[in-house]
């Protein structure tokens, strides 16, 4: 039985998508004309693995409850070079 490949593996196939010519312009802008199926796809993974995780952490919060903000911000801050209010956030 043949497995789908994850996202970013696997052969490189053409598609066609429609898009607004004025993003079309911004893309060209930005990436140059050889460049834009790389930009599309890293931005495509990009949104596949954000939708992931939200999935993951709605699981996650159905089957252990919300988690705490007070100790996420506390992490946050340490993960920036600051320290945690409290020791229990470490």
């Amino acid at each position: 039985m043949a497995t789908t490949p994850a996202p970013g593996e696997g052969p490189v196939r053409p598609v066609s998508v429609s898009l607004h010519e004025g993003t079309i312009a911004a893309l060209k802008e930005r990436t140059g004309k050889r460049g834009m199926s790389a930009y599309v796809e890293a931005l495509i993974q990009r949104q596949l693995e954000r939708e992931r995780l939200r999935e993951l952490i709605e699981e996650a919060e159905a089957e252990h409850g919300p988690v705490d903000r007070e100790a996420v911000e506390a992490k946050r801050a340490i993960l920036r070079g600051g320290k945690a209010d409290s020791a229990d956030a470490a």
